[in-house]
């Protein structure tokens, strides 16, 4: 050490070389348990997985999933939400908390090292009294020798924590996406079904105007202008309710992408051409690390499974060791010439304390029970979502063609009716039902099809999004000296 000088008594001039002697000590034996992966129930194959969809007709779940609906504005508004997004923020925020954390619980590993200096000067007797100066240096070394891995298990603790923390982070980004590409494509199906709604509305207040004409001419009936009137202001009460809907659902993605909602529009879309991806199923196991809340959940259960472990430490003794040493003198012109060092070892161990030691031992088991319990649970929520999302967008490919059909037809069928009615082969009546029929059947197609694209989303998120594959270095549970210091 160059604050030394070579006058230095070799007491004082070995301090560095025990600190350095003290740090790379490493003593004693764990008493972590041996952790195991919790088990939990999985399936060989997912029951909703299609076995006819070829490979080439599927897509892998992978980071930036969104760009598969080839959607240049969803793709601005995904990569908005990821920037500005709140909730987002304040996630990538918790991590760095963690990792704080978990750096100062880990740094109880290693020895600290502390240097100081002090000055004093002082007078004694009247205005001709004598002064007195004195100055010393001193550097203090303190190192815990970790005999049973109380600090090691502490530390592991604390960084697989801050690892479920990013996993938690992970779990918002896939969540927020999806709520942006659903909310998105719920604002482009509105505008479509409001568009329509405005258009049946104007064909049944032409039909209104020709029965009125009719009337006056004394070939429509009071009844049949008065069922027109009541068809019409049933068209013209849908478009108020559509477009309040369609109002909060664009203030919920100016929201999501971080922005206020005043004045804020999305480009309008047709559903029709945006390509409904179909996401390629994994095996169920695949889920274990796809996943970013089951990867988190283990983390925390990896973590619990280390505070077992200095819980049972905590009940052995504990050797400190400190060594300190310094140089003082009396006068400046002679600086540092009186040297002093020490070196002590502590050893300490607990006698009574009230069952405070068992109650922690005792809680740090029920916490890591808990914490299998959740990763369980968590494992077959997960499981239930693929399922209902692989039945959800098989399910609702069949509701689409059928509600295409049947648009198809409800539109003919008005076609047919307007023509005959003027013809004078059907009554109005059948006229009144078909339109109805139309908007009804064009309305569902659409819904149909946003159900159909937010069924997709569904598959990508219960699949993890890529997401939980973006950090593909998981430390071994069992690396203790790797994972805390990493």
């Amino acid at each position: 050490m160059s604050w030394l000088p070579e006058s230095a008594p070799p007491s004082i001039r070995l301090l560095p070389l025990i600190t350095c002697v003290l740090a790379t000590f490493v003593a004693g034996c764990s008493l972590v348990p041996e952790y195991q992966r919790p088990d939990a129930p999985m399936p060989a194959a997912f029951s909703g997985a299609s076995s006819s969809a070829s490979l080439h007709a599927t897509l892998p779940v992978r980071a930036g999933w969104w760009h598969a609906y080839r959607d240049p504005a969803l793709d601005a508004l995904v990569d908005d939400s990821l920037t500005h997004n709140y909730s987002l923020a304040a996630a990538v925020a918790a991590v760095e908390e963690a990792r704080g954390t978990a750096e100062k619980v880990g740094a109880s590993q290693y020895p600290s090292l502390a240097a100081g200096a002090t000055v004093d000067r002082s007078h004694q007797g009247g205005h001709h009294g004598s002064n007195s100066k004195s100055q010393s240096v001193f550097a203090e070394a303190r190192y815990e020798v970790d005999f049973w891995g109380l600090n090691a298990a502490n530390a592991n603790a604390s960084a697989l924590l801050a690892r479920a923390s990013e996993f938690d982070r992970d779990t918002v980004a896939l969540t927020l996406t999806a709520s942006v590409v659903d909310t998105y494509f719920s604002v482009q199906s509105l505008h479509r079904r409001l568009a329509l709604a405005h258009t049946i509305a104007d064909d049944a207040s032409h039909v209104l105007q020709l029965l009125l004409a009719q009337q006056a001419a004394g070939v429509a009936t009071e009844l049949q202008v008065q069922q027109q009137r009541n068809a019409l202001a049933t068209f013209q009460a849908a478009v108020p309710a559509l477009e309040q809907q369609l109002e909060i659902a664009q203030h919920a993605l100016a929201v999501l992408t971080g922005r206020a909602p005043e004045q804020f529009a999305v480009q309008q879309v047709s559903l029709a051409s945006i390509p409904i991806p179909q996401p390629r199923p994994d095996l169920p196991a695949s889920l274990l690390q796809t996943r970013p809340d089951i990867r988190a959940k283990e983390a925390q259960v990896q973590s619990a499974n280390y505070v077992v472990g200095a819980a049972r430490a905590a009940f052995l003794p504990g050797l400190v060791l400190t060594a300190d040493g310094g140089l003082a003198s009396k006068s400046l012109s002679r600086l540092m010439a009186s040297p002093f060092a020490s070196i002590a070892a502590a050893l300490a161990a607990p006698v009574f304390d009230g069952g405070a030691l068992r109650g922690q031992l005792h809680a740090s088991r029920g916490t890591a029970a808990k914490s299998i319990a959740d990763y369980q649970q968590t494992v077959i929520t997960a499981l239930q979502e693929v399922e209902d999302s692989l039945t959800a967008a098989h399910q609702q490919e069949l509701v689409e063609a059928a509600d295409r059909s049947a648009a198809d037809a409800a539109a003919k069928a008005a076609t047919l009716a307007e023509a005959q009615y003027r013809l004078g082969t059907v009554d109005f009546l059948t006229v009144l039902d078909a339109q109805r029929t139309r908007f009804q059947s064009e309305d569902t197609l659409m819904q149909a099809r946003l159900a159909r694209l937010q069924a997709s989303v569904s598959v990508f998120r219960a699949f993890g999004g890529g997401f939980g594959v973006t950090d593909a270095a998981t430390a071994s549970p069992d690396s203790s000296t790797n994972l805390s210091r990493s």
